[in-house]
């Protein structure tokens, strides 16, 4: 791999770009090709959820198996597989990275589509959670160095419209494809893309200096105990980690359910389950998440803790709607409840992790993305579509077809506690901005 370039001649001045606020030439091919890498390793994600009902019927799974391998499976090593990635991207080309990530989880999705049994099924979902764990850090760090502080929330939600155009992609393309030649035949076929767009990338894309829009040339990067201990004094960060997690957690499991939820509580087929996941949270919440970080980049002009403060507010809001949603007895009422959750769906993620890049140091910014990635998913993804499966078997004796509903409506109380966080990420920011404030009034 090639080392990232760091020569500060070839660096473009910081306080030329925080004047004019402009991005740096080429963000938007870049924006462009890293959105369709995170969109294909969404759908590669998330198919499996729309072949739930297919796979165990074959063979013979309960829910809380299905959990394992929409979750533990993928999550543990996605998570372990991350830190080692993401600190050879803070001293590597990310790019590169990137590519080659791409090619493992293409081919590792398309190879799940020849498992034999839930065993081989899993080491293929495992492979997947290894490709994909160099594409995130990688990527937002990359957008770090084209976007400046103030603009690095629309940018970053602009990346995550790929969880909702991947959950589109996964869903309807997936259901479709399942529904017509089976499940299997929807696993190659949703994997193989990313194999001709990772040649595209090696191609096109152009790796940013480090550090383009920071006064300082970047150091070499610290160990990663060294990144976390930092991570961990900052009370705002702390905070902001778990929010992210508490918000991962509900996120993960609930996305991993609905289908299957539809399917059993309203008697859809998987295309028309995923048409309407992609009508209701993937175009809605992409507009969504468009538009928390549009809002999020006004409020930081007065201070990043306001965008935090918003972040907080929209469980209390989209919680009592989504409930409402899960326990309705009909599908148009069902789906009525769920326009605001679903417009709300992705709106914490470009924001929060614009803030991970923007509190953290040049030389940590991949591993600080990658750390955050590791609890988010570690124990958002990983345990998340495991309590909602082990809830429903739980249960199941008490409430029997609607065990599904209820375990997911209990789920999304946890949505509380992440707003705690964020409230508090928010009220640590204040307070470094006052001391600032406090600095500069004493240094003039």
């Amino acid at each position: 791999m090639a080392q990232a370039p760091r020569n500060r001649s070839h660096r473009v001045s910081a306080a030329t770009h925080d004047v004019a606020g402009k991005p740096l030439a080429g963000h938007r091919t870049a924006l462009g090709l890293l959105l369709l890498a995170f969109t294909l390793s969404i759908s590669d994600r998330m198919i499996l959820s729309i072949l739930f009902p297919d796979i165990k019927a074959e063979f013979g799974l309960s829910d809380a198996q299905l959990g394992v391998l929409g979750g533990v499976s993928f999550a543990l090593f996605y998570a372990t597989m991350g830190l080692p990635i993401a600190r050879l991207a803070d001293q590597f080309s990310r790019k590169w990275i990137i590519v080659a990530s791409l090619l493992v989880f293409s081919i590792m999705t398309a190879l799940g589509g020849l498992a034999m049994g839930f065993v081989t099924l899993l080491i293929f979902r495992i492979g997947v959670g290894v490709g994909e764990a160099g594409v995130g850090p990688a990527s937002q760090s990359i957008l770090a160095d084209y976007f400046p502080p103030k603009r690095r929330g629309f940018a970053m939600a602009i990346l995550l419209l790929g969880g909702s155009f991947g959950m589109i992609l996964g869903f309807v393309g997936g259901g479709m494809i399942a529904e017509a030649h089976g499940w299997r035949a929807a696993l190659i076929s949703i994997g193989l893309p990313g194999v001709l767009l990772a040649f595209l990338m090696a191609k096109f894309l152009r790796e940013p200096p480090r550090g383009t829009f920071d006064s300082e040339t970047p150091a070499p990067p610290p160990a990663i105990r060294t990144t976390a201990i930092a991570m961990w004094n900052n009370p705002a960060m702390r905070h902001l980690v778990a929010g992210l997690v508490v918000a991962g957690m509900i996120s993960y499991g609930i996305t991993q359910w609905l289908p299957t939820f539809f399917i059993r509580t309203h008697e859809l087929s998987q295309s028309q389950t995923g048409l309407l996941m992609a009508g209701v949270f993937g175009i809605l919440g992409a507009i969504g998440a468009v538009v928390a970080g549009k809002v999020f980049d006004r409020l930081s002009i007065r201070g990043f803790q306001y965008g935090m403060w918003m972040m907080a507010a929209v469980p209390f809001f989209t919680m009592p709607f989504f409930i409402l949603g899960l326990l309705a007895d009909d599908l148009k009422t069902a789906m009525l409840f769920f326009i605001i959750p679903g417009f709300a769906a992705n709106l914490y993620f470009g924001p929060a992790l614009a803030m991970i890049q923007t509190l953290s140091p040049v030389n940590m910014r991949a591993v600080a993305s990658a750390l955050q990635s590791f609890f988010t998913n570690l124990i958002g993804m990983g345990l998340g579509p495991v309590i909602v499966g082990a809830f429903s078997d739980l249960l199941g004796p008490r409430y029997g077809d609607k065990s599904l509903s209820v375990a997911l409506a209990y789920f999304s109380l946890i949505g509380l506690w992440g707003s705690l966080h964020f409230w508090l990420c928010g009220r640590a920011l204040a307070k470094q901005q006052a001391a600032k404030s406090v600095q500069s009034a004493a240094s003039v």
